[in-house]
This record gives structure tokens, C-alpha cells and sequence, in this order.
């Protein structure tokens, strides 16, 4: 196996508009996606779809 920086990295994505009420955790590649990963998911206490961001 190559040592250092794998080019996959596990990241938690929160919920924008309750934070802290839906989480949910993806991988993505580094190298293409730079910035912080911006998803729509489902937040089952406010039952609809919100943005959810990237968080460290």
C-alpha cells in the first residue's frame, strides 16, 4: 500500500437549517473537490430535504 495522502477522505455533513438534529457521513475525492461538499439529504425531524454542509 502507498503511504501519505490517499486521495479518498471520510467527511460529516450537517445539517444547515437545524444544526445538529441530522447528520450523515460520505466520502469524497480530494483532489477534485476542494471546497466543502454542499448536499441536499433528508432531516427526519423537520421531515423534508435541507442543505447540508461539510463540517470538520
Amino acid at each position: 500500500m502507498a503511504k501519505g495522502k490517499d486521495a479518498r477522505i471520510q467527511v460529516t455533513l450537517e445539517c444547515t437549517e437545524a444544526p445538529g438534529t441530522s447528520r450523515y457521513s460520505t466520502t469524497k475525492n480530494r483532489r477534485n473537490t476542494t471546497q466543502r461538499l454542499e448536499l441536499k439529504k433528508y432531516n427526519a425531524k423537520l421531515r423534508k430535504h435541507t442543505l447540508h454542509r461539510e463540517i470538520k
